[in-house]
């Protein structure tokens, strides 16, 4: 009997116990493409990419991922479906269900993919949305775990953000605390994380043994930091408000050589990419030597193989040699 769907949402829906199964199947699945042998655990599966928006790493990811294990995606975007104008939301999710074996969506309103995963009979997949991005944090983890310190426990380790409240911000500072890191975000008070999302993360933080700062003190922010992190000063729809961020950012929260110097030495310096070269951070930051933003790039591609496996392996039909024989059989008599 194939298993219900299970959907990747929002890493608060998954157990530490769970994530840390999809970072170690990450780890095999990386090695394993390393050597050239990954395996085709997805032959002949169909993954369908809806995109709101243009995408750089989340296409190319998602896309490569299913032709490395085997299968095929196909990228749906604005204009070539009819996703929530001509057609609800409830039937597309239905209509695609019907043909491919999983669904990945990057929306613009957290409640497209919410609906869309109340609807479909396939595991749905958050590509991004406005609120939260959960496969880029999965990957950020995956990356952390390669560079820290050697020895160093996980749940030693401490992750500064710098910069607005955004759907990274969300997403890392709830799965750092989830796996019992020390999550730190620094920002002008009027940016810093809402109290819903604080609420959430020290929830985590008690059951995880982790811990959640929230200051505007980026200086003492660094001072521990195993990995130093940032991500755009403005989002889609906050054009108008760009002067006044940037006010609000510039020079303190830039990271700059400067900054990141009050960091440990082994400190990293991460950003999920695209980046505003200039504003939220300097050239000679992200090209410099602790930077290791194109390996974070890179390990979206080894990240979403795993949660592929990990959502769609399951649900697979196998069969038997001889089913397969008598299927064969039929058609061919009739050709």
């Amino acid at each position: 009997m194939i298993p219900a769907p299970r959907h990747f949402i929002d890493t608060q829906d998954v157990s530490r116990e769970e994530l840390l199964q999809i970072l170690e199947l990450t780890r095999l699945l990386k090695a394993a493409d390393k050597d050239g042998a990954c395996p085709k655990l997805l032959a002949g599966a169909s993954l369908g990419m809806i995109f709101e928006e243009p995408s750089t790493r989340t296409r190319i990811s998602f896309e490569v991922a299913m032709t490395k294990l085997g299968g095929h995606a196909l990228y749906l975007k604005p204009g070539e479906i009819h996703l929530g104008e001509r057609e609800n939301i409830r039937d597309t999710a239905q209509v695609i269900s019907r043909m491919v074996d999983a669904i990945e969506a990057r929306t613009l309103k957290h409640a497209t993919v919410l609906e869309l995963a109340a609807n479909a009979t396939v595991p749905v997949i958050n590509g991004l949305t406005d609120y939260n991005h959960p496969t880029q944090v999965v990957c950020d983890v995956f990356t952390m775990l390669e560079h820290r310190e050697a020895g160093k426990p996980m749940e030693e380790l401490r992750v500064t953000f710098i910069g607005d409240a955004t759907n990274v911000c969300s997403s890392l500072m709830m799965i750092c605390t989830q796996m019992g890191m020390r999550f730190t975000h620094a920002a002008p008070e009027r940016y810093q994380a809402p109290e819903a999302w604080r609420r959430i993360a020290r929830a985590n933080a008690e059951a995880s043994g982790g811990s959640l700062t929230i200051t505007d003190d980026v200086a003492t922010a660094v001072r521990d930091a195993d990995f130093v992190y940032t991500d755009l000063w403005w989002w889609i729809g906050q054009e108008a408000e760009i002067p006044a961020r940037r006010d609000a950012f510039m020079p303190a929260y830039q990271v700059t050589e400067a900054l990141l110097a009050r960091a440990p030495a082994h400190a990293k310096f991460m950003h999920c990419l695209p980046a505003s070269r200039g504003v939220e951070v300097t050239d000679a930051v992200i090209d410099g030597p602790r930077s290791i933003v194109y390996d974070q790039s890179e390990n979206r591609l080894h990240t979403e193989k795993a949660l592929l496996v990990h959502l769609i392996h399951p649900r697979l039909k196998r069969p038997s040699p001889e089913l397969a024989a008598h299927h064969r059989g039929l058609i061919e008599n009739v050709l």
